[in-house]
């Protein structure tokens, strides 16, 4: 569930970034815009940060499950 909070606040977090980088392109803010560019990268660096940390513990997970099937 928490992982749940962890996908929904980073993809709020990029619409957030997104919506800023827009504001600052339509109104000729560039500190607006490189802030909403910031902010959504930085949200789609945690999100694949997140996934690659399930991956890497589902594959800790199989590697478990198989010892144990061995034995």
């Amino acid at each position: 569930m928490a992982d749940d909070n962890h996908a929904a606040d980073n993809k709020f977090d990029e619409l957030k970034g997104t919506a800023k980088q827009a504001f600052g392109q339509v109104t000729g803010d560039k500190k607006a815009e490189s802030e909403g560019l910031v902010e959504k990268t930085m949200s789609k660096a945690k999100e694949a940060f997140a996934d690659a940390k399930d991956a890497i513990d589902g594959a800790v997970e199989g590697v478990k499950n198989s010892k144990g099937d061995n034995k």
